[in-house]
């Protein structure tokens, strides 16, 4: 049963709440990011809160919140490397267990696509590890496929990461 939760752009000054989903999602899913928990854990709080600082310019970022019954139950965050300027990356994509299977995933990727088409990009990319076969599930049903070649999930790691493109059908 899908559930309605409000997504949204993280505000600067929820660097707190952004932190805490983010380390929840590196403990409780550790196979599914490129960097570890011990690497987060590293980080100041001036560091935490620099990050969403920066995030500010929607035109080139936008990372964001599933509030759910007022709790933050998932996150995401999209990015343009001007490098690429045609491709928006996700990143960071959680949803807490016990919110999983009842669309918050969903809610989350389908404001990021509607953000990348609404800054007219080609291309909405994201990583998905070998084997995580809910996640590839999602993915797919959202009109993502896989593109290239299998590469590591991180330096010295077995696990291997699959990446996944959807066409915004932006004009150019």
């Amino acid at each position: 049963m899908a559930l309605e939760c409000e997504v949204r752009t993280f505000k600067q000054s929820e660097w707190r709440i952004y932190k805490d989903l983010r380390l929840r999602a590196l403990s409780e899913s550790p196979d599914a990011y490129g960097r570890t928990l011990d690497e987060e854990l590293q980080r100041s709080d001036d560091e935490w809160e620099t990050r969403l600082e920066r995030a500010q310019d929607r035109q080139t970022s936008l990372p964001i919140i599933a509030m759910c019954n007022k709790a933050p139950v998932g996150l995401a965050w999209g990015r343009i490397d001007m490098s690429e300027p045609q491709v928006a990356h996700v990143f960071q994509v959680w949803v807490d267990p016990h919110y999983r299977n009842r669309g918050v995933g969903q809610q989350l990727l389908g404001e990021l696509v509607g953000w990348a088409r609404e800054i007219r990009v080609r291309w909405v990319e994201l990583n998905v590890t070998q084997g995580n076969g809910p996640a590839m599930s999602l993915y797919e049903r959202l009109g993502f496929r896989p593109y290239g070649d299998l590469t590591p999930l991180r330096e010295g790691s077995p696990l291997m990461m699959q990446s996944m493109r959807l066409a915004t059908n932006a004009e150019e």
